[in-house]
């Protein structure tokens, strides 16, 4: 008898906690799940959707992979995640290093005011760098380029030129966001290693190199990964930025720009499933990649002193 009543009280208990955790995974399945499932299932299709499906087997990943916009946006997407998301790593680590530092004052301040870009409003920042990358000359940016003697640049309207607004925009962004995690990642390495580093003798950058860097390996891989994914992924900012010529120009398109154009645009939603899954395999691979570069920091320095 008390056995059964334990036993029958511990499976309520079970399934009071399944009942409190299932909202997660309720929503999930239909925001999330579902989606995916469905996108995989459209990629065979050929659906502009409103009529009837008509299954085309890969048709759609032909076209996509024939198309030379496509490969243009990869390319697109490629050049504005290095130029964007690359420099925003090894800055965040050197601000995180500076903002670390037991003399500096108002780190607090400072703190707030580097991460700050990451809450704006995207719309409020696309105005305001609308504002210093116009086309006209006395734009800030033309205005910096005249100073140094060179000739203003029609930033919306050049392919070079709105790669680079976009990226600086990029940049601008996210570079608090890794920062505060390096920073995380700074407080948590026992600075008895930086007072034995000075005793002997290492200088700043000696120690930002065989102490910071190794022991932030893991923060690292963390930020690669999150920001490989964000690069592949780039939407807001290039569509913000460039307005109503983001989908009708090519310079500066991306894949997600891409595939968004097919759906809403043209409703081939086959076409736009298929990129999504071609964008889902690049990023699978680009992640792997950078994740094995940045898993290898460090050693170098280890073998040696072995």
């Amino acid at each position: 008898m008390w056995k059964r009543k334990y036993r029958s009280e511990e499976q309520k208990d079970k399934i009071s906690a399944y009942l409190y955790i299932s909202p997660f995974f309720i929503i999930f399945a239909i925001i999330g799940l579902y989606p995916a499932i469905f996108s995989l299932y459209l990629a065979f299709q050929r659906w502009n959707g409103l009529g009837e499906m008509e299954f085309v087997g890969l048709r759609n990943f032909t076209i996509v992979l024939q198309d030379p916009v496509f490969w243009k946006s990869v390319y697109n997407t490629i050049v504005m995640g290095l130029m964007g998301t690359a420099p925003q790593l090894v800055v965040g680590i050197i601000l995180a290093f500076i903002l670390n530092q037991t003399y500096l004052k108002f780190k607090n301040t400072f703190r707030a005011m580097i991460f700050m870009p990451y809450i704006t409003s995207m719309v409020a920042v696309a105005l305001v760098f609308g504002v210093f990358f116009s086309n006209n000359e006395t734009a800030l940016a033309n205005y910096v380029l005249n100073i140094f003697g060179l000739d203003p640049v029609s930033w919306k309207t050049s392919e070079w030129g709105a790669k680079i607004a976009i990226s600086i925009m990029v940049f601008w962004r996210w570079v608090g966001y890794n920062t505060i995690i390096y920073l995380a990642g700074l407080q948590s390495i026992p600075k008895s290693l930086y007072e034995a580093a000075r005793i002997d003798g290492a200088n700043i950058l000696q120690q930002l190199r065989y102490i910071t860097i190794p022991l932030l390996k893991p923060f690292i891989i963390l930020t690669v990964f999150f920001s490989t994914v964000g690069a592949l992924q780039l939407f807001t900012e290039p569509t913000v930025f460039l307005g109503n010529a983001a989908f009708s120009r090519t310079e500066a398109m991306t894949i997600v720009m891409y595939l968004y154009r097919d759906a809403f645009n043209l409703q081939s939603f086959g076409t736009a499933s298929a990129t999504a899954i071609i964008l889902l395999a690049l990023i699978i691979i680009f992640s792997a990649i950078n994740t094995y570069l940045s898993s290898g920091l460090g050693k170098k320095e280890r073998r040696a002193k072995s």
